[in-house]
């Protein structure tokens, strides 16, 4: 894929359906095409990462938004079947889907680790400063189970979106948060980073990682990525209350020292309720975003010798026609260079919608005709990774 920014046009490749568990069989497609299917045992907000061995690890959420369990599960390749499913979180109850962004994300580790992290319901223990913690449990050494879940905030608490996870080979682990004063002050908000040299078994104390005048948009989710020693996060800033900007913070050295890069402005006096999400590359990652209720992606990379993230120059956003609502976008990238951007439609405070995508061929030309289906639940969201075989997997 060239380094340009894209906006989710509207045209997408040939696709299969699959059941609500994905038993079906999976026939024979050309690499580029994309498989459709729902959460395992009707769950929704699925978060999805396929590791080195090419098995396939999903979270998802079940239970009352407000106060419901997060469930784990696998499936090998060339399988059809997950897993039996593991209840992530030690205490019931204490995950939270209401809003859409401040679910469960997943990371693989060293030998292939699952690391969790979730913003606590309002039951959920143990507390911490600020009252809700930002929970985190990982796989046990056997991969029987998960261990009990702990709160990684110390100090920095007033949590109220999504945070995230991510981790290398090397068994360094990052759970990232914003938190500060109340969302009526979201301009002294900041993004946090707690780090884990021992595959998270425990943890530095947190570090405020993002500039003190950009803030944080209380309300919106997050998004995190791994590649060798470079760290990337991307967040809502909220300078002035107003300057609701995307945001690319980029680290060379595992977390020691971040740059910043503005990806996306825009000037609104509201929380939007955003996600977004980052997918590694060869040379920097890729960004997924929404903004005024339209979505974009692009590429990034590091500059030269320092940590700088360079916006790519000539990059220009591609607009879709119409006047759909497009919201919570997912992107994935296969060997050939194929790239896969998908993202709800219709989707509001406690209401579905719809799932759309589009395949872009590795000239950023779209491949195929755009593919839609139906039945995104309320609070939902998809997630997008690439099989082994190269053909686009969509969770919903």
């Amino acid at each position: 894929m060239n380094p340009s920014k894209i906006a989710l046009a509207v045209l997408s490749p040939l696709m299969v359906v699959t059941g609500l568990t994905g038993c079906g069989p999976v026939p024979a497609l050309p690499a580029g095409n994309v498989i459709v299917e729902r959460t395992p045992h009707a769950g929704i907000q699925p978060q999805a990462v396929v590791d080195s061995t090419g098995v396939l690890h999903v979270v998802y959420f079940r239970g009352a938004p407000e106060a419901g369990d997060l469930f784990y599960v696998r499936r090998l390749p060339g399988e059809t079947t997950y897993s039996a499913p593991l209840r992530v979180n030690s205490q019931p109850g204490s995950a939270i889907a209401t809003g859409t962004i401040r679910g469960a994300h997943i990371a693989i580790g060293r030998q292939e680790r699952v690391h969790i992290a979730w913003n606590g319901s309002s039951t959920a223990g143990p507390k911490g400063p600020g009252g809700t913690p930002m929970l985190y449990a990982r796989m046990n050494d056997v991969k029987s189970d998960f261990e009990p879940q702990r709160n990684l905030i110390t100090w920095a608490g007033g949590i109220d979106g999504g945070g995230s996870v991510s981790a290398d080979a090397e068994g360094t682990v990052y759970v990232a948060w914003h938190a500060g004063p109340a969302a009526t002050d979201e301009a002294h908000r900041a993004v946090f980073v707690a780090r884990s040299f021992n595959d998270g078994r425990t943890f530095e104390r947190e570090r405020q990682v993002s500039p003190r005048e950009a803030g944080a948009c209380g309300c919106c989710g997050m998004a995190s990525a791994v590649d060798g020693s470079n760290v990337y996060l991307l967040f809502r800033s909220a300078a002035q209350n107003v300057n609701r900007d995307v945001t690319l913070l980029a680290s060379r050295d595992r977390g020691v020292s971040f740059s910043t890069t503005k990806v996306h402005p825009w000037n609104v006096n509201a929380c939007p309720l955003t996600t977004s999400t980052l997918t590694p590359t060869e040379d920097g990652v890729l960004a997924a975003w929404e903004t005024e209720q339209q979505v974009y992606v692009e590429a990034f990379h590091m500059s030269g010798r320092s940590s700088t993230v360079m916006d790519p120059e000539g990059s220009a956003a591609i607009t879709p026609e119409g006047s759909a609502i497009r919201r919570h976008p997912v992107v994935a990238r296969n060997a050939s260079g194929d790239t896969l951007l998908a993202w709800t439609e219709g989707t509001a405070w406690a209401r579905g919608g719809s799932l759309s995508w589009q395949v872009y061929d590795a000239s950023d030309k779209p491949a195929g005709a755009q593919g839609r289906a139906p039945g995104v639940p309320a609070w939902g969201l998809p997630a997008a990774v690439v099989r082994p075989d190269g053909r686009f997997l969509l969770l919903y």
